[in-house]
């Protein structure tokens, strides 16, 4: 059991800020809309990108002398160095305000706005949160607060009882959760997390028992699902939150139903256990 973090020293994070820059070319469009299920087409310049294009855009570039043994860059710099060994993209709240396009140059701009410590399951829960805005020369294209936690890995013994299967969605779609689809999302976001592509990383060391689906993956399907069912208009302001991890190697599905206040949509692995939840308000 890894030694509880040192919350007070944690802390001293919160009001960190970092700017980064970068350009949504073709390609990118191309190939994150490849990888959502989405129709390829041939993106021009000004052409409307996949609405979480940012998640690929500017990601941090740490040479391979400095990669840590989960295969991010080695802890500490603009994130606390907290030192529980599972991370994970926990859920976060999303406010699209003009839509990014191919050719813009994108400015994200972060803070770390908390840190937190709870207890769970397993013991020492670590909640950093980090806010970003994300503009253009047209002005501010998304506002965002970005959840991770960090965890310890569960003490072997007797597993876990499987959640309850969520009810039927009005709305479904279903895709396969293979490999290749899990290591185009990291090329995509330049995402060396080897829970995503190194089995014997996270079988053996982890303790899980596949490959994880990316959080961010199964945000965007949510997204790009509920614009769809409203036309291709994105949400105003979309919550989400991981309850579950999605494994590879089986069939997984895209649910959505209306609500008096917007649609609820969620991921659910092939037993039909959500792993992913999220409303969606215009």
């Amino acid at each position: 059991m890894t030694a509880k973090p040192d919350i007070d020293h944690l802390r001293q994070w919160i009001g960190r800020t970092q700017e980064a820059f970068d350009v949504i070319t073709a390609q990118l469009a191309k190939g994150l809309r490849a990888t959502l299920f989405l129709d390829i087409g041939n993106p021009a310049e000004g052409d409307i990108a996949p609405f979480t294009t940012h998640w690929c855009l500017a990601q941090p570039v740490a040479p391979m002398s400095e990669i840590g043994p989960d295969g991010h860059p080695a802890r500490g710099g603009f994130l606390p160095p907290v030192p529980l060994p599972r991370r994970m993209w926990a859920g976060g709240q999303i406010e699209f305000i003009d839509p990014l396009r191919v050719g813009d140059t994108v400015t994200r701009a972060s803070r770390i706005s908390d840190v937190t410590l709870k207890s769970g399951s397993t013991g020492a829960l670590c909640f950093v949160s980090v806010e970003h805005t994300i503009t253009t020369p047209r002005g501010v294209a998304i506002k965002e607060r970005h959840d991770i936690v960090y965890r310890d890995i569960a003490p072997a013994g007797e597993p876990a009882k499987a959640p309850p299967p969520a009810p039927a969605g009005k709305h479904r779609e279903s895709h396969m959760a293979d490999p290749v689809l899990l290591f185009r999302y990291s090329a995509l976001t330049f995402n060396g997390h080897r829970i995503h592509y190194d089995r014997d990383y996270v079988t053996k060391v982890e303790g899980y028992p596949g490959l994880i689906v990316h959080g961010p993956l199964q945000a965007s399907l949510l997204i790009e699902f509920a614009a769809k069912l409203r036309g291709g208009k994105p949400p105003a302001k979309f919550v989400y939150r991981g309850v579950n991890p999605l494994f590879d190697g089986t069939e997984f599905s895209v649910n959505g139903n209306e609500t008096d206040a917007g649609l609820e949509v969620w991921t659910a692995n092939a037993s039909g256990v959500a792993t992913m939840k999220g409303t969606a308000n215009w």
